[in-house]
């Protein structure tokens, strides 16, 4: 029996695929009027989705697609109408006031009130000494030799040093040779300073200090130590205001000293008198000192060592080298040096105005009688010594 299968035209096939779907557009939009533009779009996402319909795995990506557009749709079309009038005090910030503040003149802690951007706060500064001119230097000289109390005047010279502000040279003069013991001392005082030897021998013991400055001065002079010489003896008193006084002086200063009589009963002074820093007169009590030029005691002055190695500077007319003089008589040796060094009174300065202060003081302290124990130490223990007694 022959079979006949009949099959859908193309025509037939498409009007019945499409009148399934044309109708249900009124489900999804139930005025069924044309209010929004948007309406009229929806077939062509109903013919799109259909094609792609048949693909059977891609069915559930299609609906996920085809909500997704729909909402996507509804979205822009709710919101056309919205008014696009953007005003820019709708964006404006309210102004903003610092509060009032009240600001009295009787009130004593706000006393100036600047609103500079630059402006600081002035706040005290503390004084720096390191600001200024530079410091001269000061050359301390001390001629020392063995004797009982050396040990104790070396130290106790070198603790004032110690306290002066630097720069400061020590310059300690000893004869023949230098001592293991001196040298120890200076380092141990943590003063700057230079170990020089005599090799002179004095004739006399008095001319002892006489050779040994002189070593000095011609260190000083060879080397050019540029600062103020101050001839300062190990047994005498000094205070740390003498030492910082002499960085005034110029070209020649002087001040008294006050001495300890030989009778030790009273105390005389010996040195210039003042008018201002201009010197007019000098102190002198003895009668065989008045045919000296200039009353001064050895540390009773200082001055500048450019005058040793510069005579041209200071318009000395000779350029001998300046040293103390053995040949004079004993306590001459002081106005015999100082003659060399200036001329008269109007080249010289009073150190601190008036010279009313003494700011040392020498003793005349008699040590011949006391034993020089080798190396400074005592051979018996002073402790087990005092507890036998």
């Amino acid at each position: 029996m022959a079979s006949i299968r009949r099959t859908l035209s193309p025509a037939y096939h498409h009007r019945s695929y499409g009148a399934g779907f044309s109708s249900p557009s009124h489900k999804f939009l139930p005025n069924g009027n044309n209010k929004h533009s948007s309406s009229r779009h929806l077939p062509l996402l109903f013919t799109a989705v259909n094609l792609v319909y048949r693909k059977g795995w891609r069915r559930s990506l299609c609906w996920c697609l085809f909500f997704f557009l729909i909402g996507f749709v509804f979205g822009i079309t709710l919101f056309g109408n919205m008014d696009t009038d953007v005003r820019a005090k709708d964006f404006a910030f309210p102004e903003l006031k610092p509060p009032h503040v009240d600001l009295r003149l009787d009130d004593q802690i706000v006393t100036s009130v600047s609103l500079g951007i630059h402006t600081r706060l002035q706040e005290p500064k503390e004084v720096d000494d390191s600001i200024g001119p530079p410091l001269k230097q000061l050359i301390v000289v001390t001629p020392t030799y063995n004797r009982g109390f050396q040990a104790y005047f070396l130290n106790r010279l070198g603790q004032v040093l110690r306290l002066v502000k630097p720069p400061l040279v020590w310059i300690v003069v000893e004869e023949k040779v230098a001592s293991f013991e001196t040298a120890e001392i200076l380092r141990r005082t943590g003063v700057m300073y230079r170990h020089v030897v005599c090799t002179r021998s004095p004739s006399e013991p008095k001319d002892r200090g006489v050779h040994q400055r002189n070593a000095a001065l011609e260190h000083i002079e060879r080397h050019k130590v540029d600062g103020i010489v101050f001839f300062a003896d190990d047994d005498n008193v000094y205070t740390v205001e003498l030492f910082e006084s002499l960085r005034t002086i110029r070209r020649f200063g002087t001040w008294p000293v006050a001495m300890l009589a030989p009778s030790r009963n009273k105390a005389i002074l010996e040195g210039p008198v003042c008018n201002g820093s201009q010197v007019i007169g000098w102190h002198t009590n003895e009668k065989s000192k008045r045919l000296r030029r200039f009353h001064v005691d050895m540390s009773g002055f200082a001055f500048n060592s450019s005058i040793l190695w510069d005579p041209k500077r200071w318009g000395r007319p000779y350029s001998n080298p300046i040293r103390q003089l053995d040949t004079v008589k004993e306590g001459f040796q002081e106005t015999t040096f100082i003659e060399q060094v200036v001329e008269d009174e109007s080249q010289m300065e009073g150190i601190l105005p008036g010279c009313s202060r003494i700011m040392n003081w020498h003793l005349h302290l008699d040590t011949s009688n006391l034993i020089y124990p080798k190396g400074w130490l005592l051979e018996k223990n002073l402790e087990i010594t005092l507890a036998i007694k």
